[in-house]
Order: C-alpha cells, then sequence, then structure tokens
C-alpha cells in the first residue's frame, strides 16, 4: 500500500532538518512512483544517483529527472483513467522560469508532483492493495 504524502509536511520537515528530510522524502517518493508505473518501462533511478549526477551535470540532470517523472505520471494516469494534465513541460516551467518569481516556482513543481502521485497512489491502492 501506498501512502498518501503532504505537501505542507514536506516544507516544514525539510527546513527543519535542513533539507535531510527532502532527501529521504523524494528517495520514497521515487521509490513508490516505480512500483506504481512498474511494468510500463523503465524504472527511475535511485533518488541518491538522481543527486550524484546532478552534483556533477551542474542540476542539469535534475531538471531532466523532473521532466521524465512528470511524463511517467501523466502517461500512468491514462491508464488508470486519472486525468493528470500536467506533464515534463509544466513542471519544467515552474522548476525554472518559476523561480524567476521570487523562487516561488520550484515549489509550486514540487507541490504539482506530489499532487499527482497522490491521485496515482490512491487508483493504485484502490485496484492493488485490496
Amino acid at each position: 500500500m501506498i501512502k498518501n504524502r503532504s505537501f505542507w509536511w514536506y516544507i516544514l520537515l525539510t527546513t527543519i532538518t535542513f533539507g535531510i528530510y527532502g532527501i529521504i522524502f523524494m528517495y520514497d517518493y521515487t521509490e513508490d512512483l516505480n512500483k506504481i508505473c512498474e511494468g510500463t518501462g523503465k524504472p527511475s533511478k535511485n533518488y541518491l544517483i538522481v543527486i550524484l549526477l546532478s552534483i556533477i551535470t551542474c542540476g542539469i540532470y535534475y531538471y531532466v529527472w523532473l521532466y521524465k517523472q512528470a511524463n511517467r505520471m501523466n502517461k500512468q494516469g491514462f491508464s488508470y483513467s486519472i486525468n493528470i494534465p500536467e506533464t515534463g513541460s509544466t513542471i519544467l516551467l515552474w522548476n525554472i522560469l518559476g523561480s524567476l518569481l521570487c523562487g516561488v516556482g520550484p515549489w509550486v513543481g514540487k507541490y504539482i508532483m506530489i499532487k499527482n502521485l497522490n491521485l496515482l497512489a490512491e487508483e493504485y491502492n484502490r485496484k492493488f492493495a485490496n
């Protein structure tokens, strides 16, 4: 069973733990997304590898990873009959151009990603956890 995630707890606990909770959260997020999208293509890399590749590429790999994950959720939404209108392009726009809005854009992008995973998790739990 995949648990529902809260964006507000994510912000609070990531701030309190100086980012450590954010890494743990995204690690679990990636594992859950791989479970939801199992059998529909190549699974996402371990989030710790994403962090390392992002450091090596000066952050570019993180945006590529976000784009792929958002597109995976969009595609998986169709197979679960869930409307997920946000694609990888939407998430990239919020993360890159939205950062010009006093740094709010990446938080909006993260909110959208968590919201979409929660939608998929509810349907996944309804179909497979029982």
